[in-house]
C-alpha cells in the first residue's frame, strides 16, 4: 500500500510541494520553494539573480497547476485535486510529453540533490535527501532503495543522470502499478 500509485502523489504533495504542511497547495508554498530551492542550490548563497530564476520557475509552476488542477477555483489545490491533474497529465506519459512547468521543477529538484554538481546523483546525496524528511534507523534501506533503482548504465556512471533521474520520476507519476521501478526514487515511502 506505501508503494500505491495513490500514495507516491500524495507523498509528492505532502514532501515536495505543501512547504508549510497545511495539507493543501497554494502560491504560499510555491514562494517558499523558490527560496528554499535558491539557498539549497547555493549550498546557503541566496543570489538575487538566483532567487528571481526561481522565483519565476516556482511560480509558473504554480500557475501551470492552478489551470491543471484547481477544479473548483478556489485559489488552493487540494490533494485529491492534484491527483486528478497527475492522472490527467502524467498517466502513461514518458517524461518529454509532461507540462513544461512540471519538467522545470524536475530539473531543478536533481540539481537541488546533487549537492556537489557532478552531473549525477550518489548514493550519499540520496541518504542526505531521505534523512531530511523520513525517520530511519537503518542506513542499509536508503541504500537497497537507492540501489534498486539503478541500471547497468546508472552503476557503471555511479549514479543517476539528470535524464534517468527524469525517467524515473515520470515512472514514479505516470505509471499506475504498485510494483514500478521508480517507486522507491524518493526513499521507503510510509503510509
Amino acid at each position: 500500500m506505501a508503494y500505491s500509485w495513490d500514495n507516491r502523489v500524495a507523498f509528492i504533495v505532502r514532501y515536495l510541494y505543501d512547504i508549510d504542511n497545511n495539507g493543501y497547495l497554494d502560491a504560499h508554498d510555491f514562494q517558499c520553494l523558490a527560496l528554499r530551492t535558491c539557498i539549497l542550490e547555493g549550498k546557503g548563497d541566496c543570489s538575487a539573480a538566483r532567487l528571481q530564476k526561481y522565483e519565476h520557475v516556482m511560480l509558473s509552476l504554480w500557475e501551470e497547476i492552478t489551470q491543471l488542477a484547481d477544479f473548483d477555483k478556489d485559489g488552493t489545490i487540494s490533494v485529491e485535486e492534484f491527483k486528478q491533474a497527475v492522472k490527467n497529465s502524467c498517466i502513461g506519459k514518458k517524461y518529454e510529453d509532461f507540462p513544461q512547468a512540471m519538467k522545470a521543477f524536475i530539473e531543478t529538484n536533481f540539481r537541488m540533490l546533487d549537492i556537489n554538481a557532478d552531473g549525477l546523483l550518489g548514493v550519499e546525496e540520496f541518504r542526505y535527501d531521505c534523512v531530511q524528511r523520513m525517520v530511519v534507523d537503518d542506513i542499509k534501506v536508503i541504500d537497497d532503495a537507492f540501489h534498486s533503482l539503478l541500471n547497468d548504465d546508472d552503476r557503471r556512471k555511479g549514479g543517476l543522470a539528470l535524464s534517468r533521474y527524469q525517467e524515473l520520476f515520470a515512472q514514479f507519476l505516470g505509471d499506475q502499478s504498485d510494483n514500478c521501478q521508480a517507486n522507491l526514487l524518493f526513499g521507503p515511502l510510509e503510509l
